[in-house]
């Protein structure tokens, strides 16, 4: 991995997705593994003025947590990390797996329990964020697990993922790309507003859904690097129809395939899956609000054209939608409430519709305005 690529990443990180200021407080979350990229953004960070704090887990721990631990310390949640979430202006967390399938075993109870213990961290985050009092970014490390993930050799991915992040060697200007984008998404957004009914339309999917009053997030690399994709939070109880999720859904390292849902007035009343049913279903009784959707999107990214089995990547794919069951982001007016975030995708590339209000905007993966 070439220390360009590292240095062009951090630059987007620092300077374009969290904007470092002086004197700003900056958590920075990772692994071990991901040293050389949490060098690079510690020291652009000084540079700018900022003051980082390294908060550093060990490569593997959550496989050794979840082996250990009792129920009490399944419970507890790092005194540090809720330091970073509550109080400083910047966070910057770096999944940096060794093993994305090490929690494959553990019993879906204590990974519901412990979600929900760190439920307080992502309240945290969302709330601090709408109040743009944390700005906040999520991202990976492209390590050798999300490679063999995405069926793909180390420097395959690597050159994937900067290339997706527009932070490689034909990016000369990644900060400039970026704020292009920002700029190109603006113009979809524009087009959804003041709107009320969305129909999406396809082999996988018939499903109407509300987003009067809603307000659409332009997501161009200032919260996931990668990024690439609008999304909103659709009214709660507007949700009708059904949808055949065309690609897994990744939950703690458990893959759930063949996810099949069906909504009436917002809340999912029949739900069955090929694979891992049993998780899906005990996910959806994790409380009131994980049968709700807290977020419609569209990917908009076209570097990432195929499936990965990473979450970050794949709701970015362009010619595809994602939904989220359960917490919605406050900025976009979602009320609902949960302790899961868990996205779902459904590929549009091919004799699919969305439209607005009964006009067509987007055919086969494209929008068409």
């Amino acid at each position: 991995m070439s220390d360009l690529r590292l240095e062009k990443f951090a630059q987007i990180v620092v300077d374009y997705s969290t904007c470092v200021q002086p004197g700003d407080r900056v958590a920075i979350t990772a692994t071990t593994t991901a040293e050389p990229l949490v060098r690079a953004l510690y020291e652009q960070v000084l540079e700018r003025g900022g003051y980082p704090h390294v908060l550093l887990d060990l490569s593997g721990e959550d496989e050794s947590f979840f082996a250990h631990a009792a129920d009490s310390q399944l419970d507890y949640v790092s005194v540090l990390k809720q330091m970073a979430y509550e109080q400083f202006d910047v966070l910057v967390k770096i999944r940096s797996e060794v093993n994305t399938r090490a929690l494959s075993n553990v019993p879906a109870e204590r990974l519901a329990r412990r979600q929900k213990a760190q439920a307080r961290l992502t309240e945290a985050q969302m709330r601090r964020g709408a109040q743009g009092a944390l700005r906040w970014l999520s991202t990976l490390y492209p390590t050798s697990a999300y490679a063999m993930e995405a069926e793909m050799g180390v420097q395959e991915y690597q050159n994937f993922f900067f290339r997706a992040c527009h932070a490689d060697e034909g990016t000369p200007d990644p900060v400039a790309y970026w704020q292009a984008i920002e700029s190109e998404q603006a113009r979809i957004v524009q087009r959804f507003e003041g709107h009320d009914c969305v129909q999406l339309r396809g082999p996988n999917v018939d499903l109407a859904l509300s987003i009067q009053g809603r307000t659409f997030v332009n997501a161009s690399g200032k919260y996931n690097l990668p990024d690439g994709e609008i999304y909103t939070g659709p009214v709660e109880e507007s949700l009708q129809g059904w949808v055949r999720y065309t690609y897994p859904a990744i939950y703690q390292g458990r893959v759930v395939e063949g996810i099949e849902l069906t909504f009436d007035k917002g809340c999912v009343v029949r739900a069955s899956a090929r694979k891992n049913e049993d998780l899906l279903l005990r996910m959806l009784e994790s409380d009131p609000g994980a049968r709700y959707v807290g977020e419609f999107a569209i990917g908009t990214n076209f570097e990432i054209d195929r499936f990965t089995h990473t979450i970050l990547l794949d709701e970015k794919i362009g010619g595809s939608f994602h939904m989220a069951l359960g917490a919605g982001y406050p900025e976009t007016g979602s009320r609902n409430k949960s302790v899961i975030h868990w996205d779902m995708i459904c590929d549009m590339r091919q004799d699919a519709e969305i439209a607005l209000d009964g006009e067509v905007v987007y055919r086969d993966g494209k929008f068409v305005f």
